[in-house]
């Protein structure tokens, strides 16, 4: 039966679509697996705590994941809570793949901020803010490790909003800290939730009205006196939750809590139920898509190889935008012009997957992919639509790649094509010469590269560094100065993953001066993945 647009706006309606985002270390990983045991969706959390335990982050599915106790893919699941769908995306912490991060930013209708109590505001999360700023994504803060010795919780408020430029409304409110914990105070319906040191699951923590000075044994009266002085600062501030502010990225709801013992934690989920927005309209080349449309689209904003080693598959992630998916339909695959049936497609617990009968807007499905499939691809129903607002950043570090045994070039080829294609690297392939470049944002890339082709292809490789300053997309109206630029300068010229072009200076200087010499070439340091810069 062929559904309503109806049918479509209450589903959608139904649908909740968040990252969680931080600096690395501040505990997002394990607050995601807190949030997966509120769902109900794990029964007893992983956690990136110690690399002697045997349980490993749910999210955190690679070899290497395991290995180093970081985050390196982001990772995608799907929980029901109450009457909503989650649809949660973990993202690497580590700036050395805050691309993987910047593509499911644009897939997202949420996020959720975390703060280490201990060391306020960091590196990463500032920039990682600053990508959401570009889109007006609302931001729900959760400042962790409560059980921790950290700074005064009003310090941590003033940094946030003179560091990341944003208006913070505290909901709820620490009772002391560390081995002073007493527990929250939530402000906003002014009830008390106390802690118990000696729990490490505290989901099912007893609400107690009000903040009374009894509630607590007599070694904690001094952190209820503070609590009241602090919250009464707080109100005369006028650091009142505004709704409309928070959905157009103007103001954070703040909460504190230990993500490590489940404390606190309930609280935030419960604000992204109630205040986070459903899935909101989609710009296209074309026109703007609403989520209550009948007919389906979505876009893919990650691919991932190998997350079934055994099969050597590749998973599409896309982003339904419109329309319900039922497995089996046909879709148009924009780009190449060609209609698919759409057979096996998964939903996702981090690697775990299971066959999707249908989904609604907002929601993350995998397609599998044979090697068609493009970062930034669409796929409708019929009309032809291409999503914007999928960035490619120009790489900062480049390697050159030799074999150690040259018998296994094809299967070198066949990784490193892979591996571009999900975006855990960019491949570079010379107009002249045989040696593959890749390209990075960070060293670690290079690290993990290397590992997963020595694992999931089979294949050794040593890397050297190659005295490149930077690459530039490069396009040209006048198809004769671009056909003399590429005669002239075939030396610093490859291809990428996608075959656009692009120019490696050596150096700032010889940028700069290619750039004056050539004015007729433009030369872009961010491409969308839907452009292709090819001649």
């Amino acid at each position: 039966m062929e559904q309503t647009n109806k049918d479509v706006a209450n589903e959608a309606k139904r649908r909740r679509t968040f990252a969680i985002i931080s600096h690395p270390d501040a505990g997002k990983t394990t607050l995601t697996e807190k949030l997966l045991l509120f769902g109900g969706a794990i029964q007893a959390a992983g956690t990136v705590k110690s690399r002697k335990s045997s349980k490993y982050a749910t999210s955190d599915w690679m070899a290497i994941e395991k290995e180093r106790g970081i985050s390196v893919a982001s990772s995608v699941m799907q929980f029901e809570y109450r009457d909503c769908v989650i649809n949660l995306l973990d993202t690497p912490g580590h700036r050395d793949f805050s691309e993987d991060t910047y593509r499911v930013l644009t897939a997202v209708d949420a996020a959720l901020m975390v703060i280490d109590c201990t060391k306020g505001v960091e590196a990463q999360t500032i920039k990682l803010l600053e990508v959401c700023r570009q889109r007006n994504t609302p931001i729900i803060t959760f400042v962790n490790k409560l059980d921790r010795e950290g700074r005064h919780p009003l310090e941590v408020i003033d940094e946030i909003e003179a560091v990341l430029n944003i208006h913070c409304a505290p909901i709820t409110w620490p009772i002391g800290m560390g081995k002073r914990l007493a527990g929250i105070y939530d402000i906003s319906k002014d009830e008390t939730l106390l802690y118990d040191a000696a729990s490490q699951d505290q989901r099912n923590v007893n609400a107690v009205k009000g903040l009374p000075q009894e509630l607590v044994d007599d070694q904690f009266s001094a952190e209820v006196s503070d609590t009241k002085e602090e919250v009464s600062l707080i109100k005369e501030d006028g650091r009142e939750f505004d709704r409309e502010h928070f959905l157009e990225g103007e103001l954070t709801p703040v909460f504190f809590g230990s993500a490590m013992n489940n404390f606190g934690v309930a609280k935030a989920l419960e604000a992204l139920v109630d205040d986070a927005p459903a899935p909101r309209p989609r710009s296209a080349i074309e026109r703007i898509v609403g989520p209550d449309e009948n007919k389906f689209s979505a876009f893919v904003f990650k691919i991932q190889a190998n997350m079934d080693p055994q099969h050597r598959d590749r998973i599409a992630f896309l982003r339904v935008c419109s329309g319900r998916f039922s497995r089996g339909m046909k879709l148009l695959h924009v780009r190449s012009g060609k209609e698919i049936r759409a057979g096996q497609v998964v939903s996702f617990l981090s690697q775990r997957r299971e066959t999707v009968e249908d989904a609604w807007p907002g929601d993350i499905i995998g397609l599998l992919n044979h090697g068609s499939i493009d970062i930034g691809d669409t796929f409708t129903v019929g009309e032809s639509l291409s999503f914007t607002g999928i960035p490619y950043f120009a790489p900062e570090l480049f390697q050159g790649v030799t074999l150690k045994d040259p018998l296994k070039g094809k299967q070198l080829q066949k990784g490193l094509q892979q591996l571009g294609e999900e975006g855990a690297i960019q491949v570079f392939k010379p107009v002249l010469g045989n040696e593959m470049i890749l390209g990075a944002v960070g060293l670690l890339q290079f690290e993990v590269v290397s590992h997963r082709l020595k694992v999931e292809y089979g294949v050794e490789a040593s890397t050297r560094s190659l005295s490149f300053y930077g690459a530039r997309w490069i396009t040209s109206s006048d198809k004769k100065k671009l056909a003399e630029f590429e005669r002239q300068l075939a030396g610093n010229l490859s291809h990428d993953a996608s075959g656009s072009l692009a120019f490696l200076a050596t150096s700032r200087p010889n940028l700069d001066l290619t750039m004056e010499r050539w004015p007729d070439i433009e030369f872009h340091s961010i491409r969308e993945h839907a452009q292709k810069f090819t001649d």
